[in-house]
């Protein structure tokens, strides 16, 4: 029925950058709005950044001015361009989507499967 599928994770060096791209299959309410959430090893599951149908963006404290997320519509596609990044940003990452922000902030909606991001020092 809906389906997410991470791609493009991958091992890079402290200051460098990696693009992850999620798509989506399904209904389109299903991924009105789309986004990134990330879990370390031992940490809580903790949001990264999210995009509605529309472009409108939130980014979470730790990566804004870092990161940039955006999508296709037509391709039903969200991505993630990290810049900069640092060794606190090494974890799973994983797509999200759902019907408002209120569900996808509240990790009811739907999820990918992950991909691993690893920030070398």
């Amino acid at each position: 029925q809906v389906q997410l599928v991470e791609s493009g994770g991958g091992l890079v060096q402290a200051g460098g950058s990696l693009s992850v791209s999620c798509a989506a299959s399904g209904p389109t309410s299903s991924s009105y709005f789309m986004g990134w959430f990330r879990q370390a090893p031992g940490k809580e599951r903790e949001f990264v950044a999210a995009i509605s149908r529309s472009g409108n963006s939130d980014y979470a404290d730790s990566v804004k001015g870092r990161f940039t997320i955006s999508r296709d519509n037509g391709k039903n596609t969200v991505y993630l361009q990290m810049n900069s990044l640092k060794p606190e940003d090494t974890a799973v990452y994983y797509c999200s989507s759902g019907p408002n922000i209120g569900t996808l902030r509240a990790s009811l909606g739907y999820w990918g499967q992950g991909t691993q991001v690893t920030v070398s020092s």
